[in-house]
């Protein structure tokens, strides 16, 4: 019996790369697209050793590289996302995802592949009650505020999954991915707070914390973010279905910087540096004050258990990033 194919886009990325490396241990032929403007050669290098790995540099935008490059898959991950416009650039957030998304999804229904993509806890945009379900509701903030843009094009993303599944009988997934961070992770703001605030902590520089630091996230080690994707892939109980993958530990922002400081410097004093929201995204930044979920539906369905502590994760996370500046 041959080995199941699987075709990953952004595979060069934080998540796709670490997840092309679980599957190829667990056996799987991979083949891998990124267009390299998010994700780095070094993420991939150690599996371009690997015969069962395939890389293909692309643009998700272009539908005749995507069919072309997920020919013969049994199973399209669809990660490639531009996710960040709270700054700007809603434009490429909007048209990178939507048509990325469609291209994926196509490429799919001519494979008749199963489809696994990874949406945001953005999703859930402003909604009060914690933890986050699946089936909550969405509260999105007004149009015209920037950083809602990307919860919206990752909704449209969903729903066209969704409508692919009514109308061809595909199988799709969604994974809503809570704040997942580690090795390969981005070093800018692209990986979220953690990479940034470990850079600092290890220059002894100000940790820079926007507003308060009161604002809650829950954050998700790689390995378990991987392990959550993969039994999507591998359970039949993961078609149809929206799943949160993460870890429902809540922590405040000002504890992580707290926290990050302590475990690179010792006991010495933390340096923060509080940055108004005013500043840096004028009258019209919103933040999303708290973000849990709830990953009941992950555990009963796949079998999810998240397992590596935040204090763990970060020990390994910190040791990777400081590998990475000495050039190891």
């Amino acid at each position: 019996m041959s080995k199941k194919k699987i075709f990953i886009t952004g595979v060069a990325g934080f998540i796709g790369s670490n997840l092309a490396a679980a599957l190829l241990k667990k056996g799987y032929n991979v083949t891998g697209l990124d267009n390299m403007s998010q994700g780095f050669r070094r993420n991939i290098r150690p599996l371009l050793k690997n015969r069962s790995f395939k890389f293909i540099k692309g643009d998700v935008r272009g539908r005749l590289t995507v069919v072309r490059a997920a020919k013969n898959a049994d199973v399209i991950v669809h990660l490639a996302a531009y996710k960040i416009p709270r700054y700007g650039n809603a434009m490429d957030t909007l048209m990178i995802n939507s048509l990325g998304t469609m291209n994926a999804l196509e490429s799919a229904r001519m494979q008749k592949a199963k489809f696994v993509i990874t949406s945001t806890s953005d999703v859930y945009g402003k909604l009060l009650k914690i933890p986050f379900k699946e089936d909550s509701d969405i509260v999105l903030g007004h149009s015209k505020v920037k950083r809602w843009a990307y919860a919206a094009s990752k909704l449209f993303d969903e729903h066209l999954c969704f409508s692919y599944e009514e109308k061809y009988g595909l199988k799709v997934c969604v994974i809503r991915v809570f704040g997942s961070y580690g090795p390969n992770q981005n070093l800018s703001w692209w990986g979220g707070p953690q990479s940034v605030f470990i850079d600092a902590a290890m220059k002894k520089e100000p940790i820079e914390i926007h507003g308060n630091g009161l604002q809650t996230r829950s954050f998700s080690y790689i390995d378990d973010t991987v392990d959550g994707i993969v039994k999507a892939v591998e359970k039949s109980a993961s078609a149809g279905e929206i799943f949160n993958i993460g870890n429902n530990r809540e922590i405040c922002i000002l504890d992580l910087a707290k926290l990050i400081w302590r475990l690179i410097n010792d006991s010495s004093t933390p340096k923060l540096k509080f940055v108004p929201y005013k500043t840096f995204s004028g009258k019209n930044y919103q933040d999303v004050m708290r973000r849990v979920p709830d990953i009941s539906k992950a555990r009963r369905l796949l079998g999810f258990v998240p397992k590596v502590s935040l204090e763990e994760g970060l020990a390994r996370t910190i040791e990777w990033q400081r590998n990475l500046k000495d050039g190891r």
